[in-house]
């Protein structure tokens, strides 16, 4: 078998990635986690998970990953700070080039994860630190007692908005469909709250401001067209995400929205190259599906390393 610095790197320290580690690190594999910014992803900015087996309470997104990277370091799996800016996936032996170093592997698990879209229209790039938010868990706190407009129907702008009230007075939920897509237990609690009117049929078209931040958002109703510049002092903004996958264009095969195609055993169209979690072209992105993902990959990578 060829040299390599490991056994396996996993790009990425989310849910699925972690996972994988602790299951190749039991199988004695030599295992690199990498992480861009901190380990835990998305999940470190969710304020309370209630659908992760085995915490009949709920549990807040920061204390699971804490958690997770526990147990994965108690195996003694390396867990660094580094971001990939290209790789060459091809052979035996992948090679992954690093902003200060190259290192080898021979097999690697894209956990990459996905960041926010953007709504894409006027104002919101010039407002996002000055009253544009995609985190309620990180920047709630600055708009205590404001008035703000939140976008998006699913269970992150719902659960979302939920945190948003225990700091402001009045948020407004701007759906673009007739009936949210959320989990039918937080569409409740966002329907029970009185402070979350719902604005249904409608779309954010500009974010309006000055020189202190935002002081209103168009809205307009897509049955009847009519637009409204609503006052509020911010706009929280969660409909959907993109697939940080911009380092592996060219080395795995990419759907249309840039999400790694997989089949069901999590390899890509590369040998040796799996993909889990939210990088992925995957129905749910929750994280207990990115944690089966990364065992199944793991198992996977271990089939492969005895095969050559």
């Amino acid at each position: 078998m060829s040299q390599a610095d490991y056994d396996l790197v996993i790009i990425g320290a989310g849910p699925g990635g972690l996972t994988a580690a602790l299951y190749a690190a039991r199988a004695r594999l030599s295992v690199l986690v990498l992480e861009k910014v901190a380990p835990g992803g998305q999940i470190l900015v969710t304020d309370w998970i209630e659908n992760y087996p085995g915490f009949p309470e709920g549990i807040s997104g920061p204390d699971l990953m804490e958690r997770m990277l526990g147990q994965v370091r108690r195996f003694d799996v390396e867990v660094e700070s580094g971001e990939v800016v290209s790789m060459d996936l091809d052979g035996p032996v992948k090679t992954l080039q690093l902003i200060d170093k190259r290192i080898t592997t021979r097999t690697v698990i894209i956990a990459s994860g996905s960041s926010p879209k953007t709504l894409g229209v006027p104002g919101e790039n010039r407002y996002i630190g000055r009253g544009v938010s995609t985190c309620a868990t990180c920047d709630a706190p600055f708009f205590k007692d404001a008035v703000v407009a939140a976008v998006g129907g699913g269970d992150t702008a719902v659960q979302e908005s939920l945190f948003l009230t225990r700091f402001v007075r009045k948020v407004y939920l701007v759906h673009r469909r007739d009936e949210l897509r959320a989990v039918k237990v937080l569409q409740e609690r966002a329907r029970d709250n009185e402070k979350i009117e719902i604005l249904w049929d409608s779309t954010v078209e500009e974010i309006k401001g000055g020189d202190e931040g935002v002081t209103a958002v168009t809205i307009r109703n897509c049955k009847t067209g009519d637009v409204l510049d609503m006052p509020v002092e911010g706009c929280f903004i969660w409909v959907g995400t993109i697939p940080n996958t911009g380092f592996v264009k060219g080395q795995v095969d990419l759907d249309e929205q840039g999400f790694v195609i997989t089949d069901d055993r999590r390899r890509t169209n590369k040998p040796g190259v799996f993909a889990v979690g939210d990088v992925r072209n995957t129905p749910l992105r929750q994280v207990v599906t990115a944690a089966g993902d990364g065992a199944v990959a793991a198992n996977e990578a271990m089939l492969y390393l005895e095969n050559l």
